[in-house]
């Protein structure tokens, strides 16, 4: 079973969560920090080679959570083009194409290998969808996709993966492309979720942000922070809570509490 809980305030730790937080303070040197911010992209491609399509389920919630999908329409069959910023492996944008006939999607990732994933599925229709590889801190998005077109971009665990200082270059690039009036629809990692306290000693990179094992970093967001990001390059800010659901394994009996942030933010 799992219940979920909306709203404004932090999750509050355990003592014991507290204390061995406090305790890692060791962060990663400067010399790794560097190298991982080079090879990024490596990391994520051995990821997607690793675990192929097999590593995240098909998000058949994202329409369920994400009620603006149908909101933003004028009209019940209205097309609607999107763009799934970091689209990884399609787990987003193919059961979306599925439920809703009307859209024509955007889709981008990082890794050239999870590119290649989505043109590989049968789902994928040129028809349909434009998929490309694309670093969105650097690669201007408008050279695939014309100015002022897109009615709603999908942003779903995507900016944790990326330097906390280049998050604003992301946002910057994504307006561009942004009808005015239309959303950015987020959700990533909050503060406190379970993934963050399962890090080990020595893989703190930063205040909230941490290396796994294979390279591929995360960052865990404050409702504050991700305010403040998306506020500073011209956003209005329409929702922004964090989302706590404590997971329950009753076999195993384990409670996890899982911490995201998510949030709606209007080009004016």
């Amino acid at each position: 079973g799992a219940f979920q809980k909306k709203g404004h305030s932090a999750r509050i730790l355990s003592p014991e969560e507290a204390e061995r937080l406090a305790k890692d303070q060791v962060l990663v040197s400067e010399f790794k920090k560097l190298k991982l911010e080079k090879e990024a992209q490596k990391n994520w491609d051995l990821f997607y080679k690793r675990n192929s399509t097999n590593f995240f389920k098909d998000r058949h919630w994202t329409t369920r959570e994400f009620q603006e999908l149908k909101a933003c329409r004028e009209f019940a069959d209205q097309k609607l083009t999107i763009l799934e910023a970091g689209c990884g492996v399609g787990n987003c944008l193919f059961p979306l194409l599925e439920e809703d006939l009307n859209i024509f999607a955007y889709a981008c990732d990082f890794s050239p290998r999870a590119v290649e994933y989505v043109k590989k599925n049968a789902l994928y229709s040129t028809e349909r969808c434009k998929v490309f590889h694309c670093d969105l801190t650097k690669d201007d998005l408008l050279d695939n996709i014309p100015a002022d077109s897109v009615d709603v971009v999908t942003l779903i665990f995507v900016l944790s993966a990326i330097h906390p200082d280049k998050m604003h270059l992301v946002l910057k690039n994504i307006y561009k492309v942004l009808k005015p009036g239309k959303c950015v629809l987020f959700r990533d990692y909050g503060l406190y979720d379970h993934a963050m306290l399962r890090f080990k000693s020595g893989s703190k990179l930063g205040e909230n942000f941490y290396v796994r094992q294979d390279g591929t970093r995360s960052y865990f967001f404050t409702e504050e922070f991700l305010s403040q990001l998306f506020k500073a390059e011209g956003y209005e800010q329409v929702v922004n809570e964090y989302v706590q659901r404590e997971t329950v394994n009753r076999k195993e009996d384990l409670r996890v509490p899982r911490v995201f942030l998510q949030g709606k933010f209007q080009k004016p």
